[in-house]
């Protein structure tokens, strides 16, 4: 199977870039514009994949909001041009999307039937991009949260680490619920799903489990032995944000799960492994 991964030098990017059991092609944003249509469906063209990967994204939720264009493009309209491209070549269009699109109003986990509602630029732009994915031939939207791992250690649980390892305090969210995504366990799913032949669809790509910050904040305190007392217990409705987020935003992975045939890793053995290579 032949991958075109566009994004290859992210954070989710990069650990498909590593995968040695398929032919790998990795695209950067230095050597691809994703928001040059032209451009995305002559590189398609001349790499020929099997499978389109989408790991770009403008994830600057605060910056969103006075950027919307910016946003947009390459979030939403970027994916239309991906979509044309793999309906030239026939290609499977894998695109990632986000809690974001929802309002986080709920209080259990989201399944994918449920009604999306973003609250921010961010999130909308996302859902757009989700809406134009389903334009291919063949196609998986795979929303994840909290992404951790990979090359970049700027995810919210590098934060939280680092500043337990250097004796930093370190705020956590009491009441923010989420479903850490692990960038290997997303990756090896997503594998999973192709290499089933699985039908086109949304699935929820998250660890298994929840949590807030706060429980997150303890799990690595109790990996590093650091002292829990460095985290700063902080409310959302305490916090200026230019973006509005959603609070509750815990993502059931059960259709993934069975698609698979197997659950995803819980999220604590997930940072476990991720905070064992730090």
């Amino acid at each position: 199977m032949k991958l075109l991964i566009l994004g290859a030098a992210g954070q989710l990017g990069s650990t498909f870039a590593a995968v040695r059991n398929h032919d790998v092609v990795g695209l950067t944003r230095v050597d691809l514009d994703v928001t040059d249509h032209r451009a995305v469906v002559a590189a398609a063209a001349r790499e020929t994949p099997d499978v389109i990967v989408n790991c770009t994204a403008y994830n600057n939720v605060d910056g969103a909001e006075d950027d919307a264009m910016t946003a947009l493009a390459v979030n939403a309209m970027a994916v239309r041009s991906m979509a044309a491209a793999a309906t030239r070549v026939g290609a499977t269009l894998v695109h990632y999307s986000t809690d974001f699109v929802f309002d986080g109003e709920a209080t259990r986990p989201y399944t994918e039937d449920d009604r999306t509602r973003p609250v921010s630029t961010y999130g909308c732009s996302k859902l757009l991009g989700e809406w134009f994915a389903q334009d291919a031939p063949r196609w998986y939207v795979l929303r994840v949260e909290s992404l951790f791992g990979g090359r970049q250690a700027r995810s919210s649980v590098d934060k939280i680490a680092a500043a337990l390892k250097e004796g930093r305090r370190a705020p956590v969210f009491v009441d923010r619920v989420v479903t850490p995504s692990y960038v290997e366990d997303v990756r090896d799913a997503t594998l999973a799903l192709l290499a089933r032949d699985t039908p086109s669809g949304v699935f929820h790509c998250v660890n298994s489990g929840q949590g807030t910050w706060a429980d997150v904040g303890r799990h690595i305190a109790d990996l590093l032995g650091a002292d829990p007392g460095l985290l700063v217990p902080t409310s959302v409705k305490d916090v200026t944000l230019r973006a509005q987020r959603p609070v509750y935003c815990a993502l059931s992975n059960d259709r993934l799960a069975a698609a698979i045939g197997r659950p995803l890793p819980g999220w604590q053995d997930a940072i476990r492994r991720y905070v064992a290579t730090l």
